[in-house]
């Protein structure tokens, strides 16, 4: 697993066509702004489950304590 440090408005790139920008940091979360082609399937992980085919999985908020200010 590669662990990325950003602070907001930062920008992390996956491949071609895909970047995940951070767009705030409040209470503990983490709000993600995730731009992608329309062929790549973008879900929280949660509800890839539910999808009858095998999805490509991110999550909009993630808690992350020691980021809380």
């Amino acid at each position: 697993m590669l662990v990325l440090s950003r602070r907001t408005k930062e920008q992390i790139c996956i491949g071609e066509g895909i970047t995940v920008t951070v767009l705030g940091i409040q209470g503990g979360r983490v709000r993600l702004g995730i731009q992608a082609p329309r062929e790549v399937d973008v879900n929280r992980q949660e509800v890839c489950g539910l999808k009858t085919r095998p999805k490509i999985c991110s999550e909009y908020e993630v808690l992350v304590p020691q980021f809380a200010e």
